[in-house]
């Protein structure tokens, strides 16, 4: 029962903390749009998005409207792509960017964000069709506004497919020579996965999974800056009870979460799905994961202590929600994506936080190395090394990792770039002169860990 006291403490925290729903995302499958003619195919994927999603915005407003919670964005995930790629007769690039073009249309025409779904699974190998996608995600993410793209190279069951891992380092660089003009910009709309998970309702890395329904409503929750006023409350206190009001904070966030998932799946009269309660920062000053961590007493993020500091917040998050909601889901954590965090800009501009240590922060939190600036003329091979280290970490912890990094193209060291809204603005950071081609170079599969044998 909610009562009087809550109410009034939710208010608040909308009004001067920041917390909103960071999405609406409906899951919607396309399975029944495959066959061989491409003209055929996209027309059934335009009426089928354009039919499932065209009173998701309205409800979207309308819930915010008469609840007065801030509904940030409506989005929409699909099933992968390239299972429609792999039932057309002779695919080509051609035809996927078609595919990709169509589903902009239709996300535009519904009125979304972001779609989310122009996907390839391959973490144990290639079917034609995931190749071939894969190869047209620069041209169609180029030609596209709202599209966005993912590939899932390694798994804790499967091990890390080496050889796409190695492409995907040209795909990133390509994506960014192709909109050189936007600064790479392309690179902001694809992310590179291991152990993906099917019901994820944040972009760039939103895709409808294969165990998932014909139509389906996830709703994605944010409140770093609520997580900060808490903590403000108990300065001085030991971790017991820094975990403990986090923990408190994050079921409070989830349970609003939930009553807008409720009601929207109501009424669109889609099944609800999950509520993924990550603490999903923005640029704003006060909406930062990194401020959270240095309220926990450190000078700035990045510095000795950073990493258990996030682990104790990804821990507590997790652990108010599934108190909150039997039905959890999605990354559910807290993510440190540098452009889109006030607090880790700052903390990268001043050489605080490097490269290295985001990647043993991301052993602890519930992603990994998003929205990073690098120079424009790092090699493919030096990504795609980065990329590689992230799916191990994944694959051995048993969790979902992933890599959303941008080469700016004619940018260096301590330059920034600007993305805009949410993206924010990314300082370009260092990375190491030393060379991976080699390494790279050797493909093949690396094997599933010892860990991934419990059947």
């Amino acid at each position: 029962m909610i009562n009087p006291f809550e109410i009034i403490e939710t208010i608040n925290m909308i009004d001067n903390e920041n917390l909103d729903i960071r999405t609406i995302t409906m899951g919607i499958s396309l399975k029944s749009c495959a066959g061989p003619d491409i003209d055929k195919v996209c027309e059934n994927v335009y009426n089928k998005i354009t039919s499932y999603a065209k009173d998701l915005v309205k409800t979207g407003e309308d819930i915010e409207r008469q609840f007065g919670i801030p509904i940030i964005n409506k989005r929409i995930s699909v099933t992968p792509i390239a299972t429609l790629v792999d039932a057309l007769d002779n695919p080509d690039i051609d035809k996927c960017v078609r595919l990709a073009k169509t589903l902009d249309r239709a996300g535009k025409a519904v009125g979304v964000n972001f779609i989310g779904g122009f996907t390839a699974l391959v973490h144990k190998g290639f079917t034609k069709g995931e190749k071939i996608l894969i190869e047209s995600i620069p041209s169609a993410l180029a030609q596209t506004d709202i599209v966005c793209s993912s590939v899932n190279v390694g798994s804790t069951r499967a091990g890390i497919n080496m050889d796409a891992v190695a492409r995907m380092g040209e795909i990133v660089k390509e994506s960014a020579e192709l909109t050189k003009e936007q600064h790479g910009f392309a690179c902001a709309k694809l992310v590179v996965f291991c152990n993906a998970v099917e019901d994820n309702p944040f972009m760039a890395g939103a895709f409808l999974g294969e165990g998932e329904g014909e139509c389906v409503i996830n709703v994605g929750v944010s409140g770093p800056g609520v997580v900060k006023c808490a903590l403000e409350k108990v300065k001085g206190a030991d971790f017991g009870i820094v975990a403990e009001t986090v923990k408190k904070t994050a079921f409070k966030i989830t349970r609003m979460g939930q009553l807008v998932a409720q009601e929207a799946s109501k009424r669109l009269g889609v099944p609800f799905g999950i509520v993924d309660l990550s603490l999903a920062p923005t640029p704003a000053v006060g909406d930062s994961v990194a401020y959270i961590l240095e309220e926990m007493g450190l000078e700035k993020c990045g510095t000795h202590g950073t990493t258990a500091a996030l682990a104790l917040l990804n821990d507590a998050v997790k652990k108010g929600g599934v108190m909150a909601s039997g039905y959890v889901g999605g990354l559910s954590g807290a993510f440190i994506p540098v452009s889109e965090d006030a607090g880790m800009i700052k903390a990268a501009e001043c050489g605080a936080l490097s490269l290295e240590k985001l990647e043993a922060m991301t052993c602890v939190c519930s992603v990994g190395l998003d929205m990073i600036a690098v120079p424009g003329d790092t090699t493919a091979s030096t990504i795609s090394a980065i990329i590689a280290d992230e799916a191990a970490i994944g694959m051995i912890n048993q969790k979902t990792t992933a890599v959303r990094i941008i080469p700016a193209p004619g940018l260096k060291e301590g330059d920034s770039v600007e993305f805009g809204g949410l993206l924010g603005t990314g300082p370009v950071m260092k990375v190491s002169p030393y060379s991976s081609e080699e390494f790279i170079s050797r493909g093949g599969r690396i094997p599933a860990p010892i860990n991934s044998l419990k059947n």
